[in-house]
């Protein structure tokens, strides 16, 4: 059976093609932009990948014969030039989400991990827990992890950890992607106004999160912060499973942690009050310490100990493009982070200004996701920023509204640009100084990171 994908590039549809071709699936798929990761892992796994929506790419051809099932990213709208091509002529067609639950999460032990911040990296946790506890999961994950090298594999064992996000599920299926994964583990990890372009409200987000909460089973079980006032009216809507709580001061009853560093990056674990275990990690921030209690606690509802998951999260290599190390050059270290909402940009930057000391942290970001450029963060952009020493903001083409006032009530030095090469001189000033740059945004940002990364190197004697 030929399967095509319409915006295969997403992070989700391209793990979606992955765990199709484990299936045995003939798969193809087209996008308009096309950048790695994603695209990297494709190619390898020998999916076929078109440029452009043409109508053609749905079409037989030499050696190939026309999709069996069209599936459609969440990205594609009516005027799509692929989605007109399949209405009009009655091809078959579904949603990603959709064919996720019919072909792959049916009998599923699903353990999914929602919420507005830290999915990726914590579904990224939470399935590296469970491989090194031998539990051989399957996953789906909106990145890479570096303990796995792909975004999505189908596993061997009746264990399948899903990144649920709340994005709608197509243009034909206005729900949240989540409602369609039924499952029986599910992290609540935090909830924020987000997606502007498709929530009126935060009320409309929490009442897509009831949707998923009325999907676990009175057997499952919910793992939700003990700080999360948005969470509480959500569960306060009704709720039927059993609740786990985490946070990162000891309350006495769930999960908590007490910090043994400054910068998180070692931690004691507690349970109901008890030390179980302590951490020891590459990774820094409150927010990393949040996401790996969650990850711990969903693995002891299928048997993992502490213990286990404590030692294994000491062996997990974070995840791509969420702190990750470009690389480092005439004293500059660079690395690459998916922020694109004002808490994460904070959560970020307080982590590396823990690890990084009186060293300069600069800031590149790129207000690029939906909601940023719809201008509803504007407001908590620049308060966001106060770790950094120095913000380089980029303001690309089609964002509706200029970041000049963004950098008139930043906290700390700030400067606009319009082209990546004037960034790139701007950083080449920092030579020396031994600087953290983190480059944010949530898309492939002309390249800036291995531009930069070269850049820099022809500075090094």
């Amino acid at each position: 059976m030929h399967l095509h994908i319409l915006g295969i590039c997403g992070t989700f549809m391209g793990s979606l093609a992955l765990l199709a071709k484990q299936r045995g699936f003939q798969v193809s798929g087209c996008d308009a932009n096309v950048y790695p990761p994603m695209s990297t892992q494709l190619a390898e796994q020998g999916i076929e990948l078109l440029e452009g929506y043409l109508p053609e790419h749905l079409q037989a051809r030499e050696g190939r014969k026309a999709p069996d099932l069209v599936i459609v990213g969440n990205a594609m709208s009516r005027g799509n030039p692929c989605v007109e091509y399949v209405l009009d002529n009655n091809l078959p067609y579904t949603s990603g989400p959709q064919w996720l639950a019919d072909h792959v999460l049916q009998d599923k032990w699903v353990m999914a991990v929602a919420g507005t911040h830290g999915k990726t990296t914590t579904s990224s946790m939470l399935a590296w827990v469970l491989e090194d506890a031998g539990m051989a999961p399957g996953f789906l994950i909106g990145g890479v992890p570096g303990n796995f090298g792909v975004s999505a594999r189908l596993g061997d064992t009746p264990f399948f950890v899903v990144e649920a996000d709340e994005y709608d599920t197509a243009f034909f299926d206005k729900r949240s992607k989540f409602v369609h994964y039924r499952p029986r583990t599910a992290i609540l990890n935090n909830l924020e106004f987000d997606h502007a372009d498709i929530f009126d409200d935060l009320a409309a987000i929490e009442r897509q999160f009831h949707h998923l909460v009325r999907t676990v089973p009175s057997q499952g079980q919910l793992i939700v912060p003990n700080d999360d006032a948005n969470l509480a009216r959500v569960l306060e809507q009704g709720c039927w499973s059993p609740v786990v709580r985490f946070g990162a001061d000891d309350a006495g009853q769930g999960w908590s942690a007490r910090l043994l560093s400054d910068d998180g990056s070692t931690f004691e674990v507690l349970l109901d009050g008890d030390a179980v275990a302590e951490v020891h990690w590459s990774q820094t921030g409150r927010h990393s310490v949040m996401n790996g209690l969650a990850a711990m606690a969903a693995a002891r509802h299928v048997g993992v100990t502490p213990e286990h998951s404590a030692a294994a999260l000491g062996r997990f290599q974070g995840v791509k493009r969420r702190m990750e190390k470009v690389g480092e050059a005439a004293g500059i270290c660079l690395y690459d982070d998916f922020a694109h909402h004002p808490t994460a940009i904070q959560t970020t930057l307080e982590g590396l200004r823990a690890r990084a000391g009186d060293k300069p942290v600069v800031a590149v970001i790129e207000p690029r996701s939906n909601t940023m450029r719809l201008g509803s963060h504007q407001q908590a952009l620049a308060p966001s920023t106060a770790s950094a020493s120095e913000v380089l903001w980029y303001q690309p083409p089609g964002l509706s509204w200029g970041l000049d006032a963004v950098v008139a009530d930043s906290p700390v030095p700030a400067k606009v640009f319009d082209n990546v090469d004037a960034i790139i001189e701007a950083i080449k000033a920092y030579q020396g100084s031994g600087a953290e740059v983190v480059i944010m945004s949530n898309g492939g940002f002309e390249g800036i990171h291995q531009r930069m990364l070269a850049a820099l190197q022809t500075l090094q004697p």
